[in-house]
Formats: C-alpha cells, sequence, structure tokens
C-alpha cells in the first residue's frame, strides 16, 4: 500500500519550466563575466562547436566547465537535501547545516596538505577522504541527535551545527598551520565553496556521482515515501527501517562527499529547493527528486552567476550568495518548525 501523498502541480510541466528556466540561465552563465558576450554569439559559438578566436577560449575553456560544474553540484546538493529531509523526518536537513559538507571538506583537506592519500592517485584519494568524512558527520549528528528513538528538530540542529563547526575549526586549523599560501587561500574555497577552479577534467566524476546517486534513489522512492509518512508504519509494510536508512546515509554521503571535493562546502542548497520542490509536485520521491535535482541545478547556476558579477571585476564566494539567501529561510524555517512542535508537543 502506498502513503497518500498530495501532489499540486503536473510533473511534466514543472519540468518543462524548470529545463528552460536552467538553459536561459546557462546562456547567461556562458555570456556575463568580466568579458560580456551577446547571448546569440554564445549560442553561435555553442551550435558550430567553434574552437578558435579568444570568444570561444572563453566559453569553452573557462565558462562552459563552471556552469556545468555549477548545475551539477547544485543537483546532487539538492537530491541529497532532500533524502535526507526523508531519513531523518526533519525538514530542517541539509547537507551543510548537517555537518557533511563540513566532513568532506576536512577529509579532502587531509589528503591535500597531510599527505593522508600518498601513494594513492589524488583523483581516488581525494573523493573518498571526502566521502569518508561526510559519513563520519553524519552518522555523528544522527547517534548526537537521536535519544530514546525519537529526533528533536532542536536536538538535530544542535548535533548539526556542533559537529560543523568542530569539523570546520580542524580544517581551518590545518590549512593555518600548513603555512603555506596556497594552503591559506583553500580555507575560502573549502569553507565557502567556489566554482572557479572548474576544469573539464574534473567533471566526469561528480557528474558520475550524481547519475548513479540520483537513479538509485529514485529507485528506492517508494521506501522513502514510506519512511516519511512514519516510521512504525514503515516496519509495519515490511520496512526494514534501520537497515534502508543505514545503506542510504552512506549513499548520500558518497554523493555529498565527491560533490564537495569538486566544489568546497557550498551551504543551504539541499534546504531551500527541496521545499520549493514540494510546493510545486508534492512529497512522493518519484516526482519530487527530479524535480529537486533541476531545481539545485538552475539554484546554484544563478547562484554562481551572481556571485562573479554583482561586485565584478572581484568575485564573492558562491558560498556566501547561497548563505544569504538560505539564512533567513532557514530562520522562517525554524520558527515555522517550533510552532508546529508547540501545537503537536
Amino acid at each position: 500500500m502506498r502513503p497518500r501523498l498530495p501532489a499540486t502541480l503536473p510533473l511534466p510541466a514543472v519540468l518543462l519550466l524548470l529545463a528552460a528556466a536552467l538553459a536561459g540561465s546557462a546562456v547567461a552563465g556562458l555570456a556575463l563575466g568580466p568579458v560580456r558576450m551577446a547571448p546569440g554569439e554564445v549560442l553561435r559559438i555553442v551550435v558550430d562547436g567553434e574552437r578558435t578566436g579568444a570568444y570561444a577560449a572563453i566559453v569553452w575553456d573557462v565558462r562552459m566547465p563552471r556552469v556545468l560544474l555549477g548545475a551539477v553540484v547544485g543537483a546532487g546538493l539538492a537530491v541529497a537535501g532532500t533524502v535526507l529531509q526523508a531519513l531523518v523526518r526533519n525538514q530542517l536537513a541539509d547537507p551543510f547545516l548537517l555537518g557533511a559538507s563540513s566532513g568532506a571538506s576536512a577529509g579532502a583537506v587531509a589528503v591535500i596538505v597531510l599527505g593522508a592519500g600518498a601513494g594513492i592517485a589524488t583523483s581516488v584519494a581525494l573523493p573518498a577522504a571526502a566521502f569518508a568524512g561526510s559519513t563520519f558527520a553524519l552518522v555523528a549528528v544522527y547517534a548526537l541527535a537521536r535519544r530514546g528513538g525519537t529526533m528533536t528538530t532542536g536536538r538535530l540542529i544542535l548535533a548539526g551545527v556542533c559537529v560543523q563547526y568542530i569539523l570546520s575549526a580542524l580544517t581551518s586549523l590545518v590549512l593555518v598551520m600548513a603555512a603555506q599560501a596556497e594552503h591559506l587561500r583553500s580555507i575560502m574555497f573549502w569553507t565557502l565553496g567556489g566554482l572557479g577552479g572548474a576544469r573539464w577534467s574534473e567533471l566526469g566524476l561528480p557528474a558520475a556521482a550524481l547519475a548513479l546517486g540520483t537513479g538509485l534513489l529514485l529507485a528506492l522512492a517508494r521506501p522513502l515515501d514510506l519512511l516519511l509518512a512514519g516510521e512504525e508504519g514503515a516496519h509495519t509494510l515490511g520496512l526494514d527501517t534501520g537497515r534502508f536508512r543505514a545503506a542510504v546515509f552512506v549513499l548520500t554521503s558518497l554523493v555529498v562527499g565527491i560533490l564537495v571535493a569538486a566544489s568546497g562546502a557550498i551551504g543551504f542548497v539541499g534546504l531551500m529547493v527541496p521545499h520549493a520542490a514540494r510546493m510545486a509536485v508534492g512529497s512522493a520521491h518519484r516526482r519530487l527528486l527530479p524535480v529537486a535535482a533541476l531545481g539545485g541545478a538552475l539554484f546554484l547556476t544563478l547562484a554562481d552567476l551572481a556571485a562573479r558579477t554583482v561586485a565584478a571585476p572581484e568575485e564573492i564566494p558562491v558560498g556566501v550568495v547561497t548563505a544569504l539567501a538560505g539564512g533567513p529561510f532557514f530562520l522562517w524555517l525554524l520558527r515555522r518548525s517550533q510552532r508546529a512542535e508547540g501545537l503537536t508537543g
């Protein structure tokens, strides 16, 4: 028996609208920057596959990898946030707020600065360490927040903030003690996120993680619906909630770790986008996950565009832009959640 979950708008119309908006934002991302180009010129370069000339070099070698990485990371973080909210049955769950992004950053920094992955190719050691750090953070937050089989919003947020700050402080400490200019500059990247270093050669692994992770989670849409509707009901209907939650935690940590290894920790994407997606298509995960993925890609593409154009020629870390949007949203959501807990408790 499937839980009855409401839907609001037709899924094909929402997906079509988001895809069109994402295409428009991608063209804007390719056209705008220190060197501005007309959208028609950008489209001509892309459609013709033109590879010669200064404008073509800017489009293909500088901006295209950045736009694609932003779309991949945004989609992955939104999908991860959607799933985490179902796993812990709390609308305030987010990879950044639960410390998963900070854990991934700490793992990646350990490889870069301390040489923890010596002897192993960096392309393998970096995402593996980020995955380990992300998993550790999520397990720690879950264990700290869950008492007597229950998890309140207050305990979840406190546990997430504590783990996040401890791991962020350790990351900054290691980078400062490294006393090398490139490591000091890395502090901003790992704590606030950035897409400026995107390269074609680094897109493959994040894109594969997004495709594989989203595909597997779509296949698990029904048990995610059951878990969201109620743990007791899910257990009655035959779902081993403990094993299922552990397996999906590992899968989500893997996706988050690989994405953070490529972009640094970018917060609030996984908090805001799932809520907007639920308002559009309801809570059933087979409908929700594709909408969240497209919405996350659109959101981070626009946020990165703002980050590199608002204060041009200076560039703002993209994590600052997402935090400026996500902070007030989080406070509104926290207040609404506390009111709901007061009414029900």
